[in-house]
């Protein structure tokens, strides 16, 4: 049996898949660790103040240091030089003396005094000199041989400085050379060195060169030793900056962090934090008068949160201890109003204005003593599991008779789907039946579109008119408590002036959101955006908070109570990925007059009612 080896057609292709995804998962970790680090640095004061002194005093010390290694090395050159010139031209001197005294006359004297000479100059200089006597080229050869100790001393003299030696007619030529320790291996180790070359007369043989060479290796160790010492000096001196430093700050960025830290615990509402006081310096000066502020702030705070507690038991009060009389007072009315037909007109108006305005005191007080609830903390949702659709059918039902009265097209846009939520019915149902409401009074007897739709994390309900709309400030003001657009006027449709700030709280109760658009003469839209699960976080709504885009470019404003929306170039409101009211969702139209309460809103001449020049907060 043959047995078959090679790799599978997929191998490759795999190797390159986890050395793309092992790459891949480097990358992410490296730029986490940078986002950490960036981060790290940008939240520390005193890693910030360390990090810039240790950054600022690396490169002065670098550049002192670069400064004071060239000022020694130049001057340890420099005063090496020195040395070797006068050295050289003493040797020198001493050689001529001495070829000149010589009586030598045979080539074999004067290769014996040419040894000679190279033997005393080498005993009598540096012990790291040595010494080279050269023929020049153009000189004939009588049989003297160059006399040299070392053979690489031939290797350093250049064609160039053999050239100057000889063109100096006697006088010293200094070349700076690299010099290996061992001549044999062109890749090994080299230290400095100086080649000193000078002509001299030999007796017979003519001028002869002479060179020097000093090895400057004693001089290179010392430079590294003193560069050595600098770089510990530098470090030891960075290491004490960075202590110095670290130390510094943290005795300035301890008390502020204190001070942050107490600043954050009295913004929680622990009002009785306060700084500890240490000493008289100007830390210690803000620590006091932070705890002074801290001491203002919660003795005020009291002050304010007993007046609010007296305000909200005086309201709670007050509207207690009025329903006995109301209901004294409203037992005589229905007695009067029951009877108004036996009294004159003017009993029977006054009878009928008595009874309209008892109904409008016990509707303010029922909203006094909810908004005294909100404001104490004590209102409670009651949620349960219901069709949004029913709450809103209901809530239209209710406000059925007041479109037919004045004549305004009431139209509700359902999907054909159940949409529950987590919801308190009676509290959906009063914010809808508000805004409802409201759209009606400020119709003008144009339509009035109620529509509701959902998706897997909000329900939604829009109220739009196309009536008086409001203004940008007015926007901005609807949902305030007893605000009115136009304080002159006063109300007519009997509305308390709490409706919109009750339903409001509504909404933040149930977690949802409640926003409001207007233009002037092109109405108005008001959203309801409530999470169909309690917990839930809104991002989104099902609907945009007005969906029929506007040619023009005129000032209409759109202002959320929870949430930002945006007013897009075209007029839109709302974030354009947002459906449309009937983009792709089914809906259905139920007219007033097919609701079960059987109130159906018609228009027709002479039901229009009063119409007001602005919107009112109701």
């Amino acid at each position: 049996m043959t047995a078959r080896t090679g790799s599978s057609p997929g191998g490759p292709a795999r190797t390159a898949g986890r050395w793309s995804t092992a790459w891949g998962r480097l990358r992410r970790r490296t730029r986490a660790l940078v986002r950490r680090a960036v981060w790290r640095w940008r939240s520390s004061m005193q890693l910030r103040v360390v990090t810039s002194t240790l950054v600022v005093g690396i490169v002065a010390l670098a550049a002192l240091g670069a400064y004071l290694s060239d000022t020694v090395r130049d001057g340890l050159f420099e005063r090496r030089v020195a040395e070797i010139d006068l050295e050289s031209a003493q040797s020198t001197e001493r050689a001529r003396e001495t070829l000149d005294a010589s009586p030598a006359t045979t080539v074999s004297e004067i290769q014996s005094l040419l040894y000679d000479l190279h033997s005393m100059l080498r005993s009598s200089g540096s012990a790291s000199r040595d010494v080279f006597l050269w023929r020049p080229e153009d000189e004939p050869s009588i049989g003297l041989l160059d006399v040299s100790s070392n053979n690489q001393l031939e290797q350093l003299v250049s064609p160039e400085l053999r050239e100057a030696t000889v063109e100096a007619e006697g006088k010293q030529v200094l070349q700076p050379v690299a010099v290996p320790r061992t001549p044999s291996d062109p890749d090994s180790p080299v230290v400095p060195g100086i080649v000193v070359g000078t002509t001299v007369e030999v007796p017979v043989a003519g001028t002869y060169e002479l060179y020097y060479l000093y090895e400057l290796e004693s001089d290179q160790e010392t430079l590294t030793f003193l560069q050595s010492v600098l770089l510990v000096g530098a470090l030891v001196l960075l290491a004490l900056l960075g202590a110095m430093t670290t130390l510094v700050t943290r005795q300035a960025v301890m008390p502020v962090r204190q001070a942050a830290s107490v600043a954050e615990r009295l913004a929680d509402g622990r009002l009785d934090e306060r700084l500890p006081v240490k000493g008289h310096d100007e830390m210690a000066s803000l620590a006091r008068t932070l705890n002074e502020m801290a001491q203002s702030l919660q003795e005020q705070i009291g002050r304010m949160e007993e007046l609010s507690m007296l305000q909200r038991r005086f309201v709670s009060d007050v509207s207690h201890e009025l329903r006995t009389p109301l209901t004294t007072i409203r037992m005589a009315s229905e007695v009067l109003h029951s009877a108004r037909e036996d009294f004159d007109p003017v009993s029977r108006r006054s009878t009928e204005l008595l009874q309209a305005q008892l109904d409008r005191f016990e509707d303010l007080l029922a909203d006094l003593l909810e908004i005294s609830r909100f404001d104490a903390g004590a209102a409670v949702l009651d949620a349960e599991r219901r069709d949004v659709r029913d709450v809103v059918v209901a809530a239209v039902e209710h406000a059925a008779p007041l479109a037919e009265r004045k004549g305004v097209w009431l139209s509700v846009h359902l999907g054909p789907e159940p949409l529950t939520a987590d919801v308190d019915p009676r509290r959906v149902e009063r914010i809808v039946r508000n805004l409802v409401a409201n759209a009606i009074e400020h119709a003008e007897d144009k339509p009035v579109e109620v529509t509701l739709a959902g998706d897997g994390h909000a329900v939604a309900v829009v109220v739009r008119d196309h009536g008086v709309g409001m203004t940008v400030d007015e926007v901005q003001h609807v949902f305030d408590r007893f605000w009115r657009a136009d304080p002159a006027r006063a109300r007519t449709s009997g509305g308390t002036g709490l409706g919109l700030a009750i339903s409001l709280e509504d909404a933040h109760l149930h977690g949802g959101w409640l926003e409001a658009w207007g233009r002037p003469a092109r109405g108005a839209s008001f959203r309801l955006t409530l999470p169909r699960r309690a917990g839930i976080r809104l991002q989104s709504s099902p609907l945009p908070l007005v969906s029929d885009p506007t040619p023009d470019r005129g000032l209409g404003e759109a202002w959320s109570a929870s949430a930002p929306v945006v007013e897009d170039v075209d007029g839109t409101i709302g974030p354009a990925d947002l459906p449309s009211v009937t983009g792709g969702i089914p809906v259905v139209v139920v007219p007033t007059e097919n609701l079960p309460a059987g109130g159906a809103g018609r228009r027709g001449a002479g039901q229009g009612g009063t119409r007001l020049g602005a919107r009112e907060a109701r």
